[in-house]
């Protein structure tokens, strides 16, 4: 993975780690449904990113 593709996958990983410490703690039920979408949201856009990563499969000509 490049330095690019890893800048960018980031600030998610940060995002995704702080959401789930808070989860951990004692909130209300508002907020801890906004902190479960935010969590959601971080998670999809991380895959999207990963998967955006990945090159293409090889196609062979069959012989």
């Amino acid at each position: 993975m490049t330095e690019k593709r890893i800048a960018r996958l980031r600030p998610h990983k940060n995002n995704i780690d702080r959401y789930r410490r808070l989860l951990k703690t004692k909130l209300s039920e508002v907020e801890r449904q906004y902190l479960e979408k935010r969590l959601s949201e971080e998670q999809a856009a991380m895959r999207i990113h990963l998967s955006a990563a990945e090159p293409p499969p090889i196609m062979v000509a069959p012989k």
